[in-house]
């Protein structure tokens, strides 16, 4: 639900949200494997990002204009390769447990 004072909603976006995604990709072709690496390893190159991966899906982290763009560069490039599919969830909250904690 927004906010229904319209300054409230203000106040809350002019701060630096962080967010956490989780992506999994399925691009429809064989081999699968190198062209999903290869995003993951786009991915890395980017200092203003938090990337995790493990079997089933990849998980990013960082402020969301920044991520957000990042990723709309990076799926373009994989979308040259023809029937690609993206599934991703956005929380609007940093959920990185980078010393390992839950």
């Amino acid at each position: 639900m927004l906010p229904t004072n319209p300054r409230t909603f203000a106040t809350k976006s002019s701060h630096k949200m962080k967010i956490s995604i989780e992506i999994s990709y399925y691009p429809l072709d064989t081999p699968f494997i190198p062209p999903i690496k290869d995003f993951i390893s786009r991915l890395n190159q980017y200092p203003q990002i938090h990337v995790q991966t493990n079997g089933m899906s990849t998980q990013v982290f960082g402020e969301f204009d920044e991520t957000m763009d990042i990723l709309k560069s990076e799926i373009k490039k994989s979308f040259e390769l023809p029937h690609s599919v993206f599934v991703m969830k956005i929380i609007n909250a940093d959920l990185n447990h980078k010393d390992g904690s839950n």
